[in-house]
């Protein structure tokens, strides 16, 4: 395998991307490793115990990135989880590290690159597999979340429609008041407006007799009239 050593990552960006590591792991012997079960979760690392301060691969791979010996070739995250390829060039060894949180799990020093390779893609594989939960627990969060946003705008909804309706109701209620109130008014009305129809035609046929007999009065005047005159 031809690899190439990122000279940049031995600067600042090394340092600050594996400052946070720490020895929170059993140490992992070299040569062939068979991946740890996907089923079985990690220790949080709030509750890690620290590393033994005597040799292991892990205490020799943080020693290495304090003094920027070591090159990173590759890293993937997957939630929570990554996995890490590193290069010392000068022994062209590969340690390939497991971790969660940045916290170290498993580290494993090899100097076949494709044994390194092959690790390396467990570990990926691995961290697919580990970050499920996690990711499959923050879209339901997400999920979550939403739906209780859409439970708030419902409700804000129905709230508005539940006030509207009472309102309406409240309107309806008036108005029916009204109405009757009018109603009786108009048969009130209606009634009176009879009963001065009634007066009215009494007072006009009254009148017309009092016409009439004034008209025969006065024809009656004038025919005597005329007799005295003959």
């Amino acid at each position: 395998m031809k690899v190439t050593v990122r000279n940049a990552v031995r600067g600042l960006g090394l340092g600050l991307f594996f400052a946070g590591l720490s020895l929170n792991a059993l140490a992992q012997p070299s040569a062939t490793v068979s991946p740890a079960p996907a089923t079985v979760a990690p220790t949080p690392a709030a509750s890690v115990k620290a590393a033994p301060s005597g040799n292991s691969t892990i205490t020799e791979l943080q020693q290495l990135m304090q003094s920027q010996g070591v090159s990173e070739l590759r890293t993937t995250y997957n939630g929570n989880y990554g996995s890490s390829l590193l290069f010392k060039p000068d022994n062209r060894t590969y340690y390939v590290a497991l971790f969660q949180q940045k916290n170290f799990w498993r580290v494993v020093k090899t100097t076949s690159d494709s044994q390194a390779e092959q690790i390396y893609k467990s570990f990926v594989g691995q961290t697919e597999k580990l970050a499920a939960i996690d990711i499959r627990r923050i879209q339901l969060e997400a999920e979550k979340q939403y739906t209780e946003q859409q439970i708030a705008s419902q409700e804000t909804r129905l709230s508005a429609l539940q006030n509207d309706l009472v309102v309406q109701q409240q309107q309806e209620q008036n108005v029916n008041v009204q109405q009757e109130q009018a109603r009786q008014q108009t048969q009130v009305l209606s009634s009176k407006q009879q009963a001065a129809r009634s007066e009215l035609r009494a007072l006009q046929n009254r009148i017309r007799t009092l016409e009439s007999q004034q008209t025969i009065m006065d024809n009656s005047g004038f025919s005597s009239d005329k007799a005295s005159n003959k």
